[in-house]
């Protein structure tokens, strides 16, 4: 492996962690012995060019220093080579790095922790989703989540988490369960009405939602949860178990696991770690150790 690593950075991850970040993350790095340099794009897709050509070039590890939105374009550079990824997750929700027992939000300990990690080699294979021609981390999301996501991208304010809450609220309003055709590996169309539908690599999304709280980055399965016909007042009540993820326990809440997921429904866009890939149909398939992973 070579001695140098990229810090693939996200200036205003976090409302501005994402260049502060780097700092400590390139003095821990340097401090154990590694050449570092830095990139970051203008936009998401010079960003990833810029990722692409690192990976290119032989770096040792690519170090994504921000958010799920950072990690999401890291993967698509690092998924299916040899390149290793370290995680210096500093974003809103950080629901990779949740998944994988990293540190959250301390970018010196997360830097100490990928310096020594690649020194001792302690690198492992994880699987991704793929769907819509994009790899992903975490939970392809659709439904009520996407309209949540709609609505919050659009709105202007208020800033963060704040915005998608007054968007829950808004959906709420007009919110209705969705036709879903859902097809699992090569098994029979089930046609259902639900609220949503979640395709889970890992098991949380939105910053510790735990929507597929059995889902296992290692099993090369997705786990694929279905809320059924939820009424507004009724889906008020089960929304808070999400962060503990004992909505699964609820009657009309479903969970299949399956290596691939075809899902279908009218008006509905899915997203994948937190990132739109479009509209529904979309077909997601697990792939075995695709992405190798610094650390713990």
């Amino acid at each position: 492996m070579t001695s140098e690593i990229t810090l693939f950075v996200n200036p205003t991850a976090g409302r501005g962690r994402g260049a502060h970040a780097a700092l400590p993350a390139a003095s821990a790095s340097r401090a154990a012995g590694w050449s570092v340099r830095t990139i970051a794009g203008g936009d998401a897709e010079d960003a990833l060019a810029r990722a692409r050509a690192a990976v290119a070039e032989g770096t040792g590890a690519l170090v994504a220093v921000g958010g799920d939105g950072l990690v999401h374009l890291a993967l698509q550079a690092v998924a299916g080579t040899d390149t290793p990824l370290g995680l210096v997750a500093v974003g809103t929700g950080n629901d990779f790095a949740r998944a994988l027992g990293l540190p959250l939000r301390d970018p010196a300990a997360a830097g100490r922790l990928v310096a020594d990690a690649l020194a001792a080699g302690r690198i492992r294979d994880i699987d991704l989703g793929q769907a819509g021609g994009r790899w992903f981390g975490t939970v392809l999301a659709s439904g009520f989540d996407s309209r949540v996501n709609d609505r919050g991208n659009r709105m202007q304010w208020p800033a963060g988490r704040a915005r998608y809450d007054l968007a829950m609220l808004a959906e709420l309003a007009a919110f209705r369960p969705l036709p879903y055709r859902i097809r699992l590996d090569d098994g029979a169309v089930r046609e259902v009405e639900a609220t949503l539908v979640a395709v889970g690599n890992g098991p949380s999304y939105g910053g510790g939602m735990r929507i597929c709280p059995g889902a296992d980055l290692g099993d090369g399965l997705f786990d694929v949860t279905v809320a059924g016909d939820f009424g507004r007042a009724a889906l008020l009540r089960v929304f808070p178990r999400v962060y503990r993820g004992t909505h699964v326990e609820h009657p009309q809440v479903t969970v299949y696991r399956a290596a691939e997921v075809e899902i279908a429904a009218p008006g509905s866009t899915g997203y994948a770690d937190g990132e739109p890939l479009g509209p529904l149909p979309l077909t997601a398939r697990c792939v075995r150790g695709a992405v190798r992973i610094v650390g713990p």
